[in-house]
């Protein structure tokens, strides 16, 4: 028997959603809920979306026994499928709690013997009238509840019949006692008007009154009883455990724990303990990885193991920290000692108290001992603990430079918090989305993995923080555009792939327009077209799961001044953005100046903040040469070793292209084996001949609505062919703008000329020849 494809999938779907049943019967929820809700994202037959719909209610339901989503989804269960009885079966169990306020109606004013005629009567008609009101829709709201008594003793629910039992005969009895105190209230105004009134139908009136109240107790009692119990508060560790990711975190603070609570058993025994393990710790990762989370959380343990008394987390930084005049930072140190005494004090960013080449105004250092100090000392020491959070290499380079300090953190309480996997972001993000009460699809999924890798260039990559932010412009996104749409549940339920894309910004020239519109360098337009069709290449066949031959993308551009070696860095830059390679694609132009430092130890980091500025793009070093100084006491060389080691760290995230002259740059690349090794592609920038010069000034002057006469044209190209000019590109343009300078004094000192509009666009060989010899 052949089966079609609708039957190969009806039965996929069937035997998926059987092993759904059979997880949520034996465990009460779902684990993998995102793929669930995603089935239902993808499916068509209303009696199967409703089945659907029903085990992720139900799922939810076993994990909050009061999610309010969850009887939404049941609703929109019955509705797709009005024989769905597991649906209705549990909508049963909580429809009734819908029924609390019921009897709310029936609240009256007070009534007093002692109030005059005029009050008495006028309470008495809000009696009578709060009752016929009430009365009005009894009958409909017993009916209703005996149909949902009805439908409980049908699916055999028993706790549902006893609950909806009680519910109707307390609103039969409500009833009845309505109606009593609706004859009372009547007599009792009856009695206030007429020529008889005694206080009997007065006491009649407070009698049934008072067995409507009692009912109106017992009602709310029902409520009361049925409210879930409150849940016990997750331990420190068990939080900790229950987080996503952090694995050799987790392992390093659970042996930390059972550790502490060995201590402890030991002392309770009364053993000695001389030697207190430290309770300070250094936390180092990149941003989002977790570690204000993690500092609060080992306060907690810490408290939870009666370590410290308090588990108070009193978080600071250098701007609370340091002062603007002596004595002051001390004092806000202390300051903040006191406030943590008893539990943590939590610095972030605790590298920046100490700045690379601080002045003596910066008290950064004060902040630093007077903090040593009090940790020390007979006041403080031992009265609170301090864990000191930032980058690894900041906070390595940061603690080596203050021996007291480091000495104060053993070495066992250094934890690193790696950066979360994409796997583990995609986690984070539904997690992020399910706390709003949304699911991602599995295409979003695939979108949100290519926002990541777009993000994830430097050390700067915020993690999970950047994937929540991710999460919620994708919920501003969807609440922001879809207005129109109708209001189904389904349509609220999901986050889909074009509420995580970005908008694209407006298309301009394209790398290879950009390339085509240069003028000249034709060589080495076809080189460079070559390289990337190789890289292309190589890109398509990774995607396609082949082998990759290693693409080499540092570059040497050689060529003298103003052959276009910046502008095409920049295509270049562009290319490799558009090949995947980058994920930023911007160009940073920079020369010896930025990298070489006047102080020893500087130039390195110097040189890697640069670097750093380049991560995802192209750093262009102009006049490389420069670099290489056979001078003593010159960094030059600090900068070639620091460029070669941070080019291998960094791999296809850093291109590097060396510019300047031929032979200067030959030498360059001699000076440092690792150098020349690094640089593979070598494009050569011609000088222009005259034509090309002469284009270049035409096409420039062309871009602000200027046009050189024939004349003009002729007379400037001859003048280029009997001259040696140097310069080239740069030179071409400069010599327009003098030109343009040149036509404008030309036309200003020629007073009412009607033709000025026309005289205005024309750049003629008196304009030429006035630049030529001013340049």
């Amino acid at each position: 028997m052949i089966l079609t494809q609708q039957e190969k999938q009806r039965l996929l779907s069937n035997e998926q959603i059987g092993k759904w049943e059979r997880e949520l019967n034996e465990t009460g929820v779902i684990r993998n809920q995102s793929q669930l809700v995603s089935a239902i994202s993808h499916e068509s037959n209303p009696i199967t979306s409703s089945k659907l719909l029903t085990l992720a209610a139900l799922s939810r339901l076993g994990r909050n026994t009061e999610d309010s989503l969850a009887l939404v989804w049941l609703d929109k269960a019955i509705k797709l499928d009005p024989q769905n009885q597991r649906a209705k079966e549990f909508m049963i169990r909580s429809d009734w709690k819908k029924l609390k306020d019921l009897l709310s109606p029936l609240s009256f004013p007070p009534i007093r013997e002692t109030d005059n005629r005029t009050a008495k009567k006028k309470t008495a008609e809000q009696y009578i009238e709060i009752c016929q009101s009430f009365l009005t829709g009894a009958d409909a709201q017993l009916q209703l509840l005996q149909d949902n008594l009805d439908l409980a003793a049908k699916l055999a629910n028993s706790d549902a019949v006893q609950t909806y039992q009680q519910l109707h005969d307390l609103l039969a009895a409500a009833n009845e006692k309505t109606s009593s105190l609706l004859k009372a209230a009547e007599e009792y105004d009856q009695s206030i008007t007429g020529v008889f009134h005694t206080s009997t139908f007065y006491e009649e009136l407070k009698l049934h009154l008072s067995s409507v109240e009692e009912i109106k107790q017992k009602w709310q009692q029902l409520f009361v009883d049925a409210a879930a119990p409150v849940a016990t508060q997750e331990n420190a560790l068990d939080q900790l455990n229950n987080m996503i990711g952090m694995d050799s975190v987790k392992k390093r603070v659970n042996d930390f724990y059972r550790f502490l609570k060995y201590q402890k058993q030991r002392k309770e025994l009364g053993f000695q303990v001389k030697d207190e393990l430290s309770l300070n710790m250094i936390l180092t990762g990149n941003p989002g990885t977790g570690k204000t989370t993690l500092a609060r959380l080992l306060a907690k343990i810490y408290h939870e193991l009666g370590v410290l008394p308090r588990e108070e987390v009193i978080e600071t930084n250098r701007s609370q920290l340091v002062g603007s005049f002596v004595g002051q930072t001390e004092e806000n140190v202390r300051a903040v000692v006191e406030r943590s005494i008893g539990g943590v004090l939590f610095i972030d960013e605790a590298y920046s108290l100490k700045r690379v080449g601080q002045t003596g105004n910066d008290y950064g250092q004060a902040a630093i001992d007077t903090l040593v100090s009090l940790m020390t000392g007979h006041e403080y020491g031992g009265k609170f603990a301090v864990i000191l959070a930032g980058y690894p290499d900041e906070m390595r380079s940061f603690l080596d430079a203050n021996p007291g300090l480091r000495s104060r953190f053993p070495q066992s309480n250094f934890i690193h918090l790696p950066d979360y996997s994409n796997e583990e972001l995609i986690l984070i993000a539904e997690s992020a989305a399910s706390d709003n009460d949304y699911f991602i699809t599995e295409e979003s999924k695939i979108e949100i993995s290519h926002r990541l890798e777009q993000e994830r260039v430097d050390d700067t990559f915020g993690n999970a923080r950047t994937v929540r932010n991710i999460v919620l412009d994708a919920i501003f996104k969807k609440g922001a555009f879809n207005q129109e749409k109708e209001a189904d549940i389904l349509e609220y339920m999901f986050l889909n792939q074009e509420d995580f894309r970005l908008d694209k910004e407006d298309a301009s020239e394209s790398p290879s327009e950009q390339l085509e519109r240069l003028i000249g360098l034709e060589s080495l337009k076809v080189e460079l077209k070559s390289l990337i069709s190789f890289v292309k290449m190589q890109q398509f066949r990774r995607k396609n799961g082949m082998p990759a031959v290693p693409i080499q993308l540092h570059s040497v551009f050689t060529g003298n001044p103003g052959t276009g070696k910046t502008t095409v860095a920049k295509i270049y830059a562009a290319f490799l953005k558009e090949c995947g390679i980058l994920k930023r694609g911007h160009l940073i132009v920079a020369s010896r100046a930025d990298f070489v430092a006047g102080y020893v130890g500087q130039t390195a980091g110097k040189t890697k903040k640069k670097i750093k500025e380049s991560l995802g793009g192209v750093l262009f070093i102009d006049e490389a040469y420069s670099l290489l100084s056979h001078s003593a006491g010159d960094f030059g060389k600090e900068v070639i070793d620091t460029l070669v080691d941070e080019m291998t760290k960094h791999n296809e995230n850093l291109v590097v292209i060396l510019a300047g002259y031929p032979n200067e740059m030959n030498q360059l690349l001699e000076s440092n084996p690792g150098l020349r090794s690094r640089f593979k592609k070598f494009f050569l920038f011609p000088d222009y001949s005259a034509e090309q010069l002469l284009e270049i000034m035409t096409s420039y002057a062309e871009s602000y609505r200027y046009e050189l006469t024939e004349e003009a044209g002729n007379w400037l190209l001859q003048a280029i062919e009997e001259a040696d000019f140097k310069g080239n590109g740069r030179f071409a343009t400069n010599l327009v703008d003098e030109m343009i300078q040149a036509q404008a004094t030309r036309l200003m000192a020629v007073e009412g000329d009607e033709h000025l509009f026309e005289s205005s666009l024309f750049l003629n060989v008196e304009d030429v020849k006035t630049a030529l010899n001013k340049m």
